[in-house]
């Protein structure tokens, strides 16, 4: 290796976090001096020349190399993981394995939060959730052998400076909630909804993924501690010490209805602090949603499910779901009278 080549890798091992950043200070001016980076992190780390050749064959876990699975491809990385496209040699079947990080690996909690995801994953059964089929240690690394959802997520989609109509928007709403709803009865809240969260499947179907902050219905969160996405989160959750409530995620997925049809974020994003106060204390202004033709029950939806108040908001998912169902019924019966109604100057086509 080059010493140019060393250096990269030194940056590559402090970036992907097997490596502190003072003690790759310290290997540095051995290094301008010319000494071989390898021998170095045997000598004065105590790295053994295997871990050294593994972490130089999967550069740093960026190419990771998992016994019985052929690695693709990267699909996503998150703050704690990151997920590839893998074939399963043993049932030639293509899965997602999403691998902790090094640094989450040596956190008690994150590891612990990690954990706890994949067990809550693998005893649930939905066709709106990500199956997972296990947790595994490979050596160091742990890894969830989830089903493979091939799509993208709303959040992609909105990126792409895409809205959705509204009759869209309602049935992804519709669908999402059906899962909560799931999750509620099973005993769960999900913290975490959010465009990001949510994907459309190549063959249509709507996904909610990442239970990474799910929690079982009524946990407290610590004091002054928040949980969640701050530019989604409900008042209650945005100042810190709330148990986990469905009225919470109603709020949300409202958030996420919001981004869906007009575009944008409820609050315009700033710091973390300046948002969560803006949750917690600014009136919602959508002038978009009087402004471009959408139906006034849209707008009471948003409302109702965003109000500052919980309960005020839908307190059950069956309320929320009879109420957007009926809109969309009501909206498809009236299309569809309109549409079969004869006109007194139609002609008969031959």
């Amino acid at each position: 290796m080059s010493p140019k080549d060393d250096v990269q890798f030194l940056a590559l091992l402090v970036h992907r976090g097997y490596l502190e950043r003072n003690h790759a200070e310290k290997l540095l001016p051995r290094l301008k001096q010319g000494d071989a980076l390898d021998p170095l992190l045997t000598e004065l780390l105590g790295w053994d020349g295997d871990r050294v050749d593994k972490l130089r064959v999967t550069r740093a876990g960026e190419d990771p190399r998992i016994p019985g699975y052929d690695i693709l491809g990267r699909l996503g990385v998150g703050g704690t993981s990151e997920v590839f496209r893998a074939r399963d040699k043993k049932s030639q079947g293509t899965v997602a394995l999403k691998i902790l990080n090094v640094r989450s690996t040596r956190q008690k909690r994150a590891l612990a939060s990690f954990v706890e995801e994949v067990r809550t994953l693998t005893s649930l059964d939905h066709p709106g959730l990500c199956k997972g089929h296990g947790i595994k240690k490979s050596g160091d690394t742990y890894f969830a052998v989830l089903e493979l959802i091939e799509g993208r997520t709303l959040l992609e989609h909105i990126d792409e400076e895409q809205s959705f109509p509204e009759d869209t928007a309602l049935r992804i709403v519709l669908e999402v909630a059906d899962v909560l709803a799931y999750l509620d009865r099973e005993g769960f809240v999900h913290r975490d909804v959010k465009p990001g969260n949510i994907m459309l499947t190549s063959s249509g179907q709507v996904k909610l993924i990442d239970l990474g902050f799910c929690a079982k219905k009524g946990e407290f969160n610590p004091e002054g501690t928040a949980t969640g996405t701050g530019e989604y989160l409900a008042p209650e959750q945005a100042m810190g010490g709330a148990c986990a409530d469905l009225r919470s995620d109603v709020y949300s997925l409202g958030a996420t209805l919001f981004q869906m049809t007009v575009g944008r974020l409820p609050f315009e994003p700033g710091d973390d602090e300046d948002v969560l106060r803006k949750h917690v204390l600014e009136a919602l202004r959508s002038p978009e949603l009087k402004g471009r033709g959408f139906s006034h029950q849209l707008h009471y939806f948003i409302d109702k499910m965003m109000s500052k108040d919980a309960d005020h908001r839908y307190q059950t998912w069956e309320e929320l779901l009879d109420g957007i169902r009926g809109q969309l019924e009501g909206k498809l019966a009236a299309d569809w009278r309109g549409a079969t109604t004869p006109r007194s100057n139609s002609r008969r086509r031959t």
